[in-house]
């Protein structure tokens, strides 16, 4: 760690520019994402005549696992050479999704696309978060993640929107996925050209602190995983957070076909599933610096499982969307507090590779829940998948509220035995 001639002011005021501008970039992540929420699956079932839910689901694991290992990696490197080369990979990785899709001859093309979306995905948008804690400094972590995941979903959700409209006035394929060329040709430009580094503000708020820690990646990796029983509540968290969204992605619009719905509203059933989940974010994350994680992270695990629950059992489609708002609720509730908790209880040192691990298991989840949905709706039926992924998201807001503290102390040293061990 070095130290710059000019020590680097942390907060919102004094970095509005750059954090701003970090906000457009994982505007345009998030768009990447919204393309395929609701064309994916039926380009699978329409066009390639898939009929086994978990060959539909295939490209949904491969994205999970792809973009899982991304985050890892990005978390690691972060703290290793900074966070903008890892950000200018990620778009370039990002470009031939699009196109892929638009031409693709065979599933397995689609599949690959979503590989490269992973990793397109897991590289920027985990810089995109790092970079907006490294500059906010200690105080108002849940807001920058707030914000954070606000302009990211928000973004997804519209693009889920247009896209199902695009194609139900022309096709599935290829005029919706146009919209991914002109995303990715923006983000990359942008981060090229305007984004400036942050890693010294990590450096500096670790000055600040008055420590320095020294620790392998793999002392790191084991805590966020299972050691710490207070990191390990969140990573469950997260995996099980993003295991459910699968009822959403994957599962919605093969339920909602199969009721009879058109293209299009399918589409907006996802489109207000990210709107409520993104809006909502910008007072669930501030929310969250005043009242405490672990009440927001609980509850919205809960409000979540509520929801997938109620899609089950509920035939009337017109009534859908309420629970699917509850969803998106639960989610917004969910998702800036575990990533501010993970800050909180991370060194700024290794802050990154922390985010990475636990980034590493939230992804993960929809690589497990695109296999368990797949597995048992084909062998039960598509309810019965969706009621089993709601009764593991109510087990997991239980698993929060035994082990997570209700109150987490900013870079506080955790009691338990591995951190006792920290530096290596």
């Amino acid at each position: 760690m070095t130290t710059s001639a000019k020590s680097p002011v942390l907060g919102l005021g004094a970095n509005w520019q750059q954090f701003g501008l970090l906000l457009v970039i994982n505007a345009f992540v998030g768009a990447m994402l919204g393309l395929e929420r609701s064309i994916v699956p039926l380009i699978a079932t329409r066009e390639f005549g898939l009929a086994s839910i978990s060959v539909t689901l295939s490209f949904i694991v491969s994205f999970g696992i792809v973009k899982a290992l991304a985050n890892l990696y990005a978390g690691r490197q972060a703290d290793r050479i900074g966070r903008k080369p890892l950000l200018i990979v990620g778009w370039l990785m990002g470009l031939p999704v699009p196109l892929i899709i638009m031409f693709a001859p065979s599933w397995g093309w689609i599949v690959f696309a979503n590989i490269l979306l992973g990793v397109n995905q897991g590289l920027c948008w985990s810089t995109a978060v790092i970079m907006k804690v490294d500059l906010i400094g200690p105080a108002r972590r849940g807001l920058a993640t707030g914000l954070n995941e606000f302009s990211g979903y928000l973004a997804m959700a519209a693009s889920t929107v247009a896209s199902g409209w695009i194609a139900a006035q022309t096709a599935l394929r290829p005029y919706p996925f146009y919209l991914g060329l002109g995303y990715a040709v923006l983000g990359l430009l942008l981060s090229v050209l305007l984004v400036r580094e942050t890693r010294e503000f990590a450096w500096q708020e670790a000055r600040q602190a008055g420590t320095e820690i020294s620790t392998s990646f793999s002392t790191i990796f084991k805590r966020v995983s299972w050691q710490n029983k207070s990191f390990f509540s969140l990573s469950q968290g997260g995996l099980v957070n993003n295991l459910n969204d699968v009822v959403i992605w994957g599962l919605l619009p093969l339920l909602a076909l199969r009721a009879g719905l058109s293209v299009e509203r399918a589409a907006a059933l996802g489109g207000a599933y990210l709107a409520v989940w993104g809006s909502s974010q910008l007072i669930t994350g501030p929310l969250s610096d005043r009242i405490g994680r672990k009440p927001l992270i609980a509850t919205g695990l809960w409000l979540q499982a509520v929801g997938i629950a109620v899609i089950a059992l509920l035939p009337q489609t017109q009534f859908w969307f309420i629970p699917i708002v509850l969803m998106g609720l639960g989610t917004g509730m969910v998702y800036p507090s575990l990533l501010a908790a993970v800050s909180d209880l991370a060194h700024p040192s290794w802050r990154a590779s922390a985010l990475g691990v636990y980034r590493l298991w939230r992804d993960s989840g929809y690589a497990a829940g695109a296999a368990l949905a797949g597995v048992l709706s084909d062998l039960v039926g598509i309810e019965f998948a969706v009621l089993t992924i709601a009764a593991v998201t109510g087990l997991s807001g239980l698993i929060v509220a035994v082990l997570l503290p209700l109150s987490l102390k900013l870079n506080e040293p955790l009691p338990d035995a591995a951190l006792k061990a920290a530096a290596d």
